[in-house]
């Protein structure tokens, strides 16, 4: 009876000691989970992911990177991560990060980010830690014309972004863009986006003028489409029923198509006069990125 007394003993003081450590090791290292929802994300190709951080004391710590496929669905919502870490962080991050990357820091390319506020932080491009503007205040004038031609009968086969009133002026009001990300333009032709070039400034020249003519082009973003047309595409055009588009882009670029945040579109009228300049709609509400980060 003695011996089976210390048995029992011995195996409650054992069980007594792990349940203790058990909560000891959840105190100091245990893990908890990280919900992350998101409406707006897109697919970004094998070469690149999207990857969460938390912002704990200043410093980045990552909760684990995800893809998005075509249809916007996660590859997954939930991350194991640091207890201590998500109960101490104030900021969450979400970054576009090479799929092979070498560097544990985040890149530039903040996509939203947001503040803790108790259990969840809501998810925003507008966040200082993001892009740091939401764009709906952004405005945008453009003109049909074909300046680096001496061709008076293609007009309507080039776009440039700026206002004849004002000198001519720029034509577009766009926030300033963190390290990260540029603007591009675009003409959809035929159902096909066709860039006219990236650029941080809107008055001053895009970066390429890969379809343009050899006379030199206004000191403003835009392209005229009059030379090297793509596949499935002829040049000259008329851009007459197609769309203008400004959008906002990763640096450095995933996919020769436009990325989801478009802050200026316009349909090109079937009777659009050229060298008239024409008020782009802000589309900034309708292809912003949101989401939430729960703790």
């Amino acid at each position: 009876m003695k011996t089976t007394l210390r048995f029992s003993a011995f195996i409650l003081l054992a069980f007594t000691a792990i349940f203790f450590t058990s909560c000891d090791n959840d105190d100091d290292g245990g893990t908890d989970t990280l919900n992350l929802t998101f409406d707006g994300l897109e697919d970004l190709g094998s070469d690149f992911v999207y990857e969460g951080w938390l912002i704990v004391n200043g410093n980045a710590v990552t909760t684990g990177v995800f893809r998005v496929d075509a249809n916007g669905a996660m590859s997954q919502n939930d991350f194991e991560v640091s207890q201590s870490d998500l109960d101490n962080a104030s900021t969450f991050v979400l970054t576009i990060e090479p799929a092979v990357d070498p560097d544990p820091a985040p890149s530039a390319v903040h996509v939203v980010a947001g503040d803790f506020s108790g259990s969840s932080a809501a998810l925003t491009v507008g966040h200082p830690a993001a892009l740091g503007d939401d764009f709906t205040s952004a405005t945008g004038k453009y003109i049909l014309a074909t300046p680096t031609t001496a061709d008076m009968t293609d007009e309507r086969s080039g776009v440039w972004f700026l206002d004849p009133a004002a000198g001519p002026g720029a034509g577009l009001s766009l926030p300033t863009l963190p390290d990260g990300w540029m603007y591009e333009g675009w003409a959809v032709i035929d159902g096909q986006p066709v860039t006219t070039g990236r650029f941080r400034d809107a008055t001053a020249a895009d970066l390429a003028a890969p379809y343009s003519g050899t006379e030199p082009g206004p000191p403003f973003p835009g392209e005229d489409f009059v030379a090297n047309a793509p596949a499935g595409l002829t040049f000259p055009t008329d851009l007459a029923g197609g769309t203008i588009v400004i959008s906002i882009e990763p640096a450095p670029d995933n996919s020769p198509a436009p990325f989801r945040l478009k802050p200026l579109v316009h349909g090109v009228d079937m009777n659009a006069a050229d060298h008239t300049a024409f008020d782009m709609d802000n589309n900034a509400a309708a292809t912003n990125i949101t989401g939430t980060a729960g703790r």
